[in-house]
């Protein structure tokens, strides 16, 4: 219950309680709900007005429990439960310069300074091994007596905790809008969605009737809720048969994308019952073209489920013969690229025309193949009527980057690993462009619900439709890939964190800076530790008991235009294998000192994951008025296997980033404009903003970046 509790409190920033008046004496809770508050404060956080009334009517020592799981929670979500030491205890004040710092270390190391030259030898040493480099060389205590408190200013960040509901109607919220949601979901919130749908299936039975296959949209998320379902002993709901393999993997403790092969359980004989009874329903002949592409996955579940059992269930049997070979059976997309390759266009049309979102994703190669653009036109526009929201906003966003020349194209897999490349494709006419753009607003416009009166925060215009979440990691003010928002503050300070599972492990935190034509690199890290407007923290090259780095960034005296953080993997283990990894970043005014890590400042921060093994969150850009604004990036390089630098990275870097900052995103913007032009009829008013107001009308339905997804059409 207690993870189910943070999770309410950290996705949704409400804190769960059950309804009923308390039954102790009014205001005999008040002293501890104001110590909480007060506590909460110095995380960055606050009790909302009815937060607080309620806490107040609660026992003390039931304020005091409930007080510390809210603390640990809000404490994780801003990256405030570790202890951030920094390796120049006077950071950012009193750095060396890199090669005054790197003498002074060989001085020490030598017995004799005077006999230097016969000491060395510079072909074999490794400065990385100098005694007392990277490792702290005082404790946090140190560290905390050597800086000034913190001085509070308006422009901290405050993040409200408003009341919630009982766990149970807060859970079920949580687990319908993720279950829900028309976009694909980040690792961390599938497992979350996995842990709400076992907790629903036992304490919310109304969803067990309620729920139709139509409302669990994206397969990943079907195969976690068909986890729950299928321990349940509930109808299943699947319309493919890939459908049933994903469920097989989750239900086996796999990968429901299956990206990785899953070593498959054994069933329990009313669980196989159940699998094949599904496999049997949608295995038609059109969807065994399905099978092949996951052939080994498929030969390893029929060892398992023994479809051979079932004579009365002669199709589930069918797709693990096809799996063997023992059946043929052809893909659509094999069909389709066959006829595209021969230059039949309007047979790859027709081929497509039975899936519609396969065939608007090929729209781009289907007008530049053929001749004959108005069938394949034709073809799109009663496609545009049967594909999912998602679909439509993609391509709508795809055909108006078509329209100006980039700096190349960005290829991004489900794991955040970014490529670019020459963009070499032809251009498509203008007025195609055009026409298919009209058809889409149009299709996209009719789908969108009727919102009533939309208020709008203006920093909420430029934040990006989630079009896919799978690379968004959650955590504290983590805004869509693509997204612009303001930085405020004189400083800027960028920091990681991380801690080794097993072997030792140094990441390392690095700054590269840009001129307006993303060339001219500079850069601050290990090797480098200051320029004119930036200063880096000092190396720490293991963490078995967690280490921090932090770079800071005087914007008003930045030369750069580009300001580029990344997290190198220079030696050990990859972000999702150590045991915690996380980064962020703070801004605060020339007045402020404090520690090098103070959540109040905070603005952003998320755990680090990912095949690559060069993370980059995030973009910093200086505009035309000299205010500057941070571009969403949630990309990871391939990088090396080991001593991944930022002066090894900087030229790819460079041009995926532009290519990024380049690309025109679709945002709330576009949104918000579609439902003006439509116009409501609505009495209702919904808000949408960064956070939730604290004056919110009454009935209002609140839109943050964290359920911006439920805005996407179905």
């Amino acid at each position: 219950m207690d993870n189910l509790e943070s999770l309410v409190i950290t996705r949704r920033l409400r804190v769960p309680l059950d309804p009923a008046p308390g039954t102790s004496r009014p205001g005999r809770g008040e002293a501890a709900a104001r110590r909480l508050d007060a506590a909460l404060l110095s995380a960055g956080f606050t009790c909302s007005p009815a937060l607080l009334e309620r806490l107040s009517r609660l026992p003390g020592e039931s304020v005091i429990d409930l007080g510390a799981r809210i603390l640990a929670a809000v404490r994780h979500l801003a990256g405030d439960h570790v202890r951030h030491n920094a390796y120049f205890i006077d950071f950012p004040r009193n750095v060396p310069d890199t090669a005054e710092f790197w003498a002074g270390l060989l001085r020490r190391a030598l017995p004799d300074p005077d006999a230097s030259a016969q000491a060395v030898t510079p072909r074999t040493l490794n400065l990385l091994t100098l005694p007392g480099y990277g490792r702290y060389p005082h404790t946090h205590a140190d560290l905390v007596a050597a800086h000034a408190e913190l001085i509070p200013l308006a422009g901290d960040r405050v993040t409200v905790l408003d009341l919630g509901g009982d766990l149970r109607s807060e859970a079920r919220e949580l687990y319908l809008s993720l279950a829900g949601s028309q976009v694909p979901l980040p690792a961390e919130d599938l497992t979350a969605l996995r842990e709400l749908a076992a907790y629903c299936a036992g304490h919310c039975p109304e969803l067990a009737a309620a729920e139709a296959p139509e409302t669990v949209p994206v397969r990943e998320n079907r195969a976690v809720v068909n986890e729950a379902r299928l321990a349940a002993g509930l109808p299943l709901l699947v319309d493919t048969v890939t459908d049933v393999l994903r469920l097989a993997c989750g239900a086996s403790g796999g990968d429901v994308t299956l990206a990785t092969a899953t070593r498959f359980r054994s069933f329990r004989r009313a669980e196989r019952r159940a699998l094949l009874r599904a496999l049997d329903a949608v295995a038609t002949q059109a969807a065994l073209g399905e099978v092949p592409r996951l052939r080994e996955q498929w030969k390893r579940l029929g060892e398992r489920l023994h479809p051979h059992e079932y004579p009365h269930l002669p199709r589930a049997a069918h797709v693990f013969d096809v799996a063997r070979g023992e059946l043929r059976a052809r893909g659509l997309g094999s069909r389709v690229e066959e006829a595209l390759a021969a230059g039949r266009t309007q047979e790859a049309a027709e081929l497509l025309s039975g899936s519609p979102g396969a065939l608007l994703r090929r729209l781009d190669h289907l007008l530049r193949t053929g001749t004959e653009q108005e069938r394949v036109l034709a073809a799109a526009a009663t496609a545009a009527r049967a594909a999912s929201g998602r679909v439509l906003l993609s391509l709508r966003e795809h055909l108006h980057n078509r329209l100006a020349p980039a700096a190349g194209r960005v290829f991004v897999n489900r794991h955040g690993r970014a490529w670019t490349s020459a963009d070499t494709r032809p251009p498509l006419a203008p007025d195609v462009l055009s026409q298919v753009a009209e058809l889409l607003d149009e299709e996209i416009t009719r789908r969108l619900p009727d919102l009533g009166r939309v208020v709008v925060e203006p920093a909420m215009l430029d934040v990006a439709l989630p079009l896919s979440a799978k690379a968004v990691v959650p955590g504290l003010g983590m805004l869509p890939r693509g997204s612009l928002s303001p930085v405020e503050g004189e400083l800027l300070r960028f920091f990681v964190h991380w801690r080794q599972a097993g072997r030792r492990t140094d990441y390392d935190l690095s700054a590269l800076m840009l001129d307006e034509e993303y060339g001219d690199p500079e850069y601050v890290s290990w090797t480098n530790y200051t320029n004119d407007f930036a200063t880096y923290s000092g190396d720490l090259t293991s963490a078995p008991d967690g280490a921090s780095e932090f770079i800071d960034i005087d914007l008003g005296r930045a030369t750069r235009p580009v300001i580029v953080p990344q997290v190198n993997i220079y030696a050990g283990e990859p972000f999702d294998e150590a045991a915690e990894a996380f980064f962020g970043f703070m801004t605060r005014d020339a007045a402020q000192q404090g520690l090098p890590f103070e959540p109040r400042t905070v603005r952003m921060k998320s755990d680090l994951r990912g095949a690559g093994r060069v993370a980059l969150p995030l973009v910093f850009l200086r505009g035309g008025d000299g205010g500057w604004r941070a571009k969403w990036l949630h990309l990871y390089l391939k990088g090396h296997p080991a001593f991944n630098q930022v002066e090894g990275n900087r030229v790819s870097t460079a041009l995926l980033v532009r290519s990024i900052v380049e690309r025109d995103h679709l945002t709330v913007r576009y949104l918000t404009g579609l439902l003006a032009r439509r116009g409501s009829t609505g009495e209702r008013t919904t808000y949408l903003g960064l956070r939730a107001p604290a004056d919110a009308p009454q009935g209002a339905t609140v839109h943050t970046p964290a359920t911006l997804h439920e805005l996407i059409p179905a």
